[in-house]
C-alpha cells in the first residue's frame, strides 16, 4: 500500500538545513501531520496524559502562524 501523499503547508522560517518542524497536509483525508522536536520532559508528558499510540512535539509558533496568515 503506497504512502498518503503530504503537502508541505508552512514550515520554520529560520529554518537553515531544510529538515526543521514542519505542517503537512494528508491530501486525500484532509488530516494534519506536524513534524517537530519530540517532547522528553517527563513533567510536560505528565500534564498531557497521552494514551499508548500518541507523541507530543514542539513546534516553533512560527510554523503555525506561517500557515495561518496564509489562510487569511
Amino acid at each position: 500500500m503506497a504512502a498518503e501523499p503530504l503537502v508541505k503547508l508552512s514550515g520554520d522560517p529560520d529554518c537553515k538545513n531544510g529538515t526543521c518542524p514542519t505542517l503537512w497536509a494528508r491530501t486525500e483525508t484532509g488530516d494534519y501531520v506536524v513534524q517537530g522536536y519530540v517532547v522528553t520532559d517527563p513533567a510536560e508528558l505528565a500534564q498531557l496524559d497521552l494514551p499508548a499510540g500518541e507523541t507530543a512535539v514542539r513546534v516553533p509558533a512560527a510554523v503555525l502562524e506561517e500557515y495561518f496568515r496564509a489562510r487569511v
